[in-house]
């Protein structure tokens, strides 16, 4: 059970690994060791999320997203698997503790009178500006 805040915690079982061979610089072992982690997390059908945390983290997943609602996460930082295990599943945790925190509903406010009448009086201001060109220019 990998808890996520008071509320949220998921299987163990509902995380899948893979080890590939990580790209970049390696020395020796760059091409014999599988030290890279995938790990994929089937958020559009897990069971521990709730709709609203599921729907926000498939949002903030973005292209770590799968057609089918799979989140895959790439960890090829660290030398060794463990590291790179860790920090997969450290970054999985932070994706779902970031997707559990509902926005704040936005209250609609209406302009203040003094900053309607400040409007209007700049708007007149510039009106009067025009105008003044206008008539210099029917002038000459």
């Amino acid at each position: 059970m990998i808890r996520i805040n008071a509320a949220i915690a998921i299987e163990e079982r509902e995380i899948e690994e893979s080890f590939i061979r990580a790209s970049g610089p390696g020395g020796q072992n760059v091409n014999k060791v599988s030290s890279a982690v995938q790990l994929r997390f089937d958020a559009g059908r897990s069971p521990s999320l709730p709709a609203d945390v599921r729907s926000r983290l498939m949002r903030l997943a973005g292209s770590r997203l799968t057609r089918d609602g799979i989140l895959v996460i790439n960890a090829q930082r660290h030398r060794t698997q463990r590291a790179n295990r860790v920090e997969a599943l450290a970054r999985l945790v932070e994706l779902i503790r970031r997707a559990a925190i509902a926005p704040r509903p936005r209250r609609p406010t209406k302009p203040t009178k003094a900053s309607r009448e400040r409007r209007i009086e700049a708007k007149k201001r510039r009106g009067g500006l025009k105008d003044l060109r206008r008539a210099s220019l029917h002038r000459d």
